[in-house]
Formats: structure tokens, sequence, C-alpha cells
């Protein structure tokens, strides 16, 4: 391997750390703070991609945007739909066990397949990259590298930054982690610690949607999608610590360098290296790399 086949493959190992972070944050949200085993977070991101999908053509023709309206379009819709699911369905799961969670989570994902499957078609589609997006940029000397890849990377940080800033620096994190450990402490204090929950569910269908609709110019949109990723963003979430979204951020790129040099290196055995990983530091830290926080 070269030197620019060896820094490509760091580039590509980032960008796919940092988009399966943009997923596992929402879950660190749902499942880590809030403590519901949600099975059907991949479904949000089949869902933010087939929205990317299907809405482009509407949002071209009704509000005269391209892909970037639509994006922003999905991240609303994703967001009142996971308000919406919080307020019918989740509410009630918070004093339910977790075979119960993971028996109506995994009844959700039955729904939305099949929902997708009529509304949709079980074809595979492609979305292309708006076109000041597409092409090759020029780094340094030694090679090229997709622009869209690197616009996935950046949009994938600026979430990590804003999601460290909102949990560690505001008050909205402060009662957010707070109602995580005690919800009759924060109903005490006179905040409404439904609304807040339905807000932080909100803001987890919406991360993990935005991490599908912009995936879709290099992934496509095919059926299933959603079940592929929900495995691997659990295990980002275990190798972090639960509820920790520093942890998360580490994990995925750790993922994302293991499985990438994997494929390369050791193809015959890429598909179990991860979870090795996963065992191995579970192993030694088996509360994960880092405590909630």
């Amino acid at each position: 391997m070269d030197v620019a086949t060896y820094l490509i493959q760091c580039l590509n190992a980032v960008q796919y750390g940092l988009l399966l972070f943009l997923v596992a944050s929402g879950l660190t949200l749902i499942f880590g703070i809030m403590g519901i085993i949600n099975l059907a977070h991949g479904s949000f991101y089949m869902i933010g991609a087939y929205m990317a999908f299907a809405l482009q053509p509407l949002v071209a023709q009704y509000l005269g945007g391209g892909f970037i309206t639509t994006v922003l379009v999905c991240i609303v819709l994703a967001a009142l739909l996971g308000y919406f699911l919080e307020w019918a369905f989740y509410s009630y799961l918070y004093t339910r066990d977790h075979l119960q969670q993971v028996l109506m989570t995994y009844g959700l994902i039955l729904v939305f397949e099949e929902l997708r499957s009529i509304i949709i078609d079980n074809d595979v589609h492609g979305v292309s990259a708006p076109e000041w997006l597409s092409g090759s940029i020029q780094l340094g000397d030694l090679m090229t590298y997709p622009t869209y890849r690197l616009f996935i990377s950046a949009v994938c940080i600026i979430v990590a930054v804003f999601m460290y800033w909102l949990l560690s620096r505001t008050r909205l994190g402060m009662m957010i982690r707070a109602g995580a450990s005690n919800r009759e402490m924060i109903n005490s204090l006179g905040i409404d610690i439904n609304q807040l929950f339905r807000v932080v569910f909100a803001l987890g269908v919406a991360l993990a949607a935005l991490a599908g609709a912009i995936a879709v110019p290099v992934s496509s949109v095919y059926p299933g999608m959603g079940n592929a990723v929900i495995i691997i963003s659990f295990v980002v979430v275990v190798i972090g610590g639960i509820g920790s979204i520093k942890g998360a951020f580490i994990a995925a790129m750790l993922i994302g360098f293991v499985d990438t040099f994997g494929q390369i290196l050791f193809p015959q055995v890429a598909g179990v290296l991860v979870y090795i990983m996963m065992a191995t530091i579970l192993l030694f830290k088996p509360e994960g790399l880092f405590k909630q926080g």
C-alpha cells in the first residue's frame, strides 16, 4: 500500500466513523440516557434516507431547493415524527422491562419496513450528490479525494461539537442528564420531564435521519438498510460506554479504522474484527471506555 492509498483509506475510515457516530449519538440519547432499548433506531436512519430520495423532486418543485434543502426538510419531518412516536408509543415504555421494550420496538421495525414497501417499493435507488459537491478535490501533491465524502465528515464534526456543547455546556443538557438519573427530582423542580424527554427523543430521531439523508449519495437506498446500521450502532454505544457522547465518538472512530483497514489487510476475517475488538475492550472495561457524561 503506497502513501496515497494509505491516506485515502484513513480519510475513508474517518468518514465512516463520523457517519457511524451520527447514528450512534441519537441511539446514545435514547438508549444510554433515556434508558429505552430502541431496536427501531436503524429504521429512523432508513426513513431519513428514503425521505431524501422521495422528497427531492417535491422540494425542487414546491420550494425551489436542491439536496441541502431536502436534507433540512428531512430533519424537520423526522423530528416531528420522533416527537409523535415518543408521545404515542415510547412514553409508555419508561416503566416497562427490557423485554417489553424490545418487543415493542421490534414491532415498529416491521411496521416501518411494510410502510416503506407500500409507499416506495423494494427496488434499490440511487440519489445524486449536488453538482457543487460532486467530483474530487486535490489534497496536496499526493492524491485527490471525493468532495462529497469530505462534506459528510464536515457535517458530522459540526454535529459532534454541537452535541458536546448541548449536553455539557447548556442548561438543557444539565436537565437531560439530571432527568435521566432522577425523574422525580426533576419533576419536583417544576420541570416537565415528559416534555423534556419528548424533545430529546425527537433530537435522537432527527440525528439518525440526518445520517441517512446525507449517506444516500454514497450508499443508495435499499430495503433493510436500517437493520445493517442498528447492530453496529449498539456496538458503538456499548464500547463507548452507555450514555457517553464522548465515548460514542471515540468508539465510532475506532470501528471506522478497524473496519476499513480490516477489509483491506484481513478480508477473510474483516466481518468479525469489530466484534473481537468489542469483546477485548469489554473484557478489561466492562462499563465501556467512558462512563455516562
